[in-house]
């Protein structure tokens, strides 16, 4: 076996192929975990594949129609065209556990075994039951149990019947297809057709729930319009009535009494006119020295007339007395006192005309001042009216819009119940499930699914066990992820050797019965590393540690020992573990009474605890049994002028120490040593551990040629990466011999 030198890989900057063949020895390292991981889930799946029922699918197609039907609403919208967000909600609503619980209580699903994992529960525990007893239950206690828990019954159903659902929908068409899986395949085509119809139903009851709604919504509404409509008519009119607002033919009482007063004032003006033009006509006549008979109203006056007419016969009879009678005629007199009597009455006829033109113009101007007063009250109230129309106009303006809404609302609600019985779904059943002929042909696609998920899971493991794995594996973990040189790696000497008898031997025999071996060479690699691991410095003390017990670390510091002394070396092999003494397996028997620390407390001499190894020509000095000390005498000018003593003696002298993160006094020891090797167990010691370890020597300022790997197992695969010598062992294992 051959170990590294002290310098640093050049591996230490990987490529990408070097990363790929690390992936590769991982890999190959836990190859036994991968491939138990991926036959044992194999063999599972496998098992659950072959002993499942045969599968059979029945598919019914839906299509969905592009233009809805208007759903009822109080204002219309228009129709829309359903995009594939309105697809995907049909979609889940095919898919939905509401659907499936109706697909169940339509079907009657709870009560078959085939869907109700209780029933066929109960159904084999009460066959095994009555095998048993030799007791038949009978009907009635058959029909108690499936009665028990009828809720739960169907809810357990609806999962099972949802979860062998398929829904999907084809391509960017409207067209859904329903598929249903069952062990039967009649059962298959009726689930499928199940779904279609229960979809179906369900629209239509969505749609006449939603019309019921509505209806129920505008009844209400238009109750509490009608109360808002009477209540408005009811306000409007008693305003009406309070503020004399009361109108006929599409004008107010008032504006109607402004025109007809308007229309008698100017008939009563113009009377006026009339009546004053006549009387002052008269008096300007009767001004102008006139008798007044020429007067327009005398001149029509009956009176006057046959008066006049009487005058005429009066003045003709005077006229003919006075020529036959004279002047002073009796009769001549009474006829002029007749004549006189006329005109007398003319005139009186004449002033009683006068006077009543005067009394008809008095009349008519008082007429029109009445009239006048009459008009200017109504239009003051007018102006009231006016300022009331204001408020009139308001109240008139709610009543017609709450009317307004009323009789809206009341079409919408003669069309909502028209449409009730109307109803239509928005999809149709393109094709109906057809009972399938053959079962499902996807076993070769669930093998390739479970070949997939095992070598998944395999991977997963091999993952998970490399990063829980905290152990040093090979030369580069050391270099790249701890900073320190590899010196080297020494095998389990199991693994090293074909004869299982030579194995028994064990490694400090073995080294020095097998000299041409490949352990014994991984010594000696081990050796060369550590005297060139100072380069012009003489390496004469070698200090041996570890990081915790059970590394090796003592069974390197023997074989070190003695493949040195077997290379002609004069070498003292010191026990500086106080507290385990493992060198003394290799001391004959008796064990010795003086030893290290006697010799340090002058109690004895060198030669006196000097003890030859009986398979070498090294020596040992060994630490005795039966003295312990809390001195700490390692750092003791006696320990200093040992080592000195030992120099002057032996070429090599090898200190087997305690382990660092236990004991202190060995950064001490290690001190005093020209260089120390820190001996790491293969796969075993932690990262962390060794990266403690390394921080204390540092800081202790110890000089450290490196680290060794101990115990590497060569029967692994992978045991180390392609930049490790062990990876190659293999290949040169022949060039040895035992």
């Amino acid at each position: 076996m051959v170990a590294t030198n002290a310098e640093p890989y050049e591996g230490g900057a990987e490529t990408a192929s070097a990363g790929v063949q690390r992936l590769i020895a991982v890999f190959r390292r836990r190859l036994r975990l991968f491939g138990g991981v991926v036959v044992s889930l194999m063999a599972v799946s496998l098992v659950g594949i072959l002993t499942q029922p045969s599968q059979f699918t029945a598919t019914a197609t839906l299509a969905l129609n592009p233009q809805k039907q208007p759903s009822v609403t109080v204002t219309s919208a228009p129709d829309t065209v359903p995009d594939s967000s309105a697809m995907d909600t049909e979609v889940e609503i095919l898919r939905s556990r509401a659907l499936a619980l109706r697909v169940v209580r339509d079907l009657k699903l709870d009560r078959d075994p085939d869907f109700n994992p209780r029933l066929r529960k109960s159904g084999l525990g009460t066959q095994v039951r009555a095998l048993l007893s030799g007791v038949v239950p009978s009907d009635a206690q058959h029909g108690a149990s499936v009665a028990v828990n009828q809720s739960a019954d169907i809810e357990a159903t609806t999962g099972v019947v949802q979860s062998n659902l398929r829904v999907l929908r084809v391509g960017m068409t409207y067209l859904i297809n329903v598929s249903y899986t069952s062990t039967r395949p009649e059962k298959a085509a009726a689930l499928a057709n199940g779904f279609a119809r229960a979809y179906l139903a369900s629209q239509l009851d969505s749609k006449f729930s939603a019309t019921a709604d509505a209806n129920t919504w505008l009844d209400g509404r238009l109750q509490q319009l009608r109360a808002q409509v009477e209540q408005a008519d009811t306000e409007l009119q008693q305003y009406k009535i309070a503020n004399n607002l009361m109108s006929s033919q599409g004008a107010t009482l008032t504006e109607q009494e402004i025109s007809t007063l308007d229309q008698q004032l100017a008939l009563t003006r113009a009377q006026e006119a009339e009546a004053t033009a006549r009387l002052a006509t008269a008096r300007r006549q009767l001004a102008s020295g006139s008798t007044g008979e020429d007067v327009g109203e005398a001149l029509s006056s009956p009176v006057i007339q046959q008066l006049r007419q009487q005058r005429a016969l009066a003045s003709q009879k005077v006229a003919d007395m006075q020529g036959r009678y004279g002047d002073r005629h009796p009769e001549m007199l009474k006829a002029k006192r007749e004549l006189a009597d006329i005109d007398g009455q003319i005139q009186g006829e004449v002033q009683r005309i006068i006077s009543n033109l005067e009394a008809q113009a008095q009349v008519a101007r008082q007429r029109t001042a009445s009239i006048e007063g009459s008009v200017g009250q109504s239009r003051g109230k007018l102006a009231g009216n006016n300022r009331a129309m204001v408020r009139l106009n308001e109240l008139q303006r709610n009543a017609d819009a709450v009317r307004s809404l009323y009789e809206t609302l009341l079409n919408r609600y003669k069309e909502t119940s028209t449409e009730k019985g109307l109803q239509r779904t928005d999809a149709r059943v393109v094709s109906n499930a057809a009972v399938p002929g053959s079962a499902n042909g996807r076993t070769g696609i669930a093998v390739m699914l479970a070949a997939l998920a095992s070598l998944g899971a395999g991977a997963l493991a091999v993952l998970v066990a490399e990063l829980l794995d905290n152990g040093i594996s090979d030369a580069a973990m050391i270099e790249q992820e701890l900073d320190t040189s590899c010196l080297g790696s020494i095998p389990l000497l199991a693994s090293a050797v074909d004869a299982p008898e030579m194995a028994r031997l064990g490694p400090e025999r073995y080294v020095v019965d097998k000299p041409l071996s490949a352990f014994a060479e991984s010594i000696r690699s081990l050796n060369a590393a550590i005297l060139f691991s100072r380069v012009g410095q003489p390496t004469q003390v070698v200090a041996i540690t570890s990081s915790l017990p059970g590394e090796g670390k003592t069974t390197s510091s023997i074989c070190l020992a003695r493949t040195l002394a077997l290379a002609g070396k004069k070498v003292v092999l010191v026990d500086c573990d106080l507290r385990q003494r493992a060198v003394q397996r290799i001391l004959p028997e008796p064990s010795p009474e003086k030893g290290l620390l006697e010799l340090l407390t002058g109690e004895a001499t060198l030669d006196e605890v000097l003890i030859a190894d009986n398979l070498s020509s090294a020596s040992i000095l060994p630490v005795s049994t039966n003295v312990y000390t809390p001195r700490d005498l390692f750092g003791s000018p006696a320990m200093e002028s040992l080592l000195a003593t030992l120099r002057e003696r032996f070429d090599v002298v090898v200190l087997d120490t305690a382990p660092v993160l236990l004991v202190a006094e060995t950064r001490t020891i290690a001190a005093l040593a020209d260089t120390t090797v820190l001996v790491v167990r293969w796969r075993k010691t932690s990262k962390h551990a060794v990266a403690a370890t390394l921080k204390l020597l540092r800081n202790a300022r110890i000089t450290l040629s490196g680290a060794a790997l101990s115990q590497v197992d060569l029967t692994q695969p992978a045991a180390a990466s392609g930049a490790d010598p062990t990876a190659y062992y293999k290949s040169y294992q022949k060039y040895y011999s035992e």
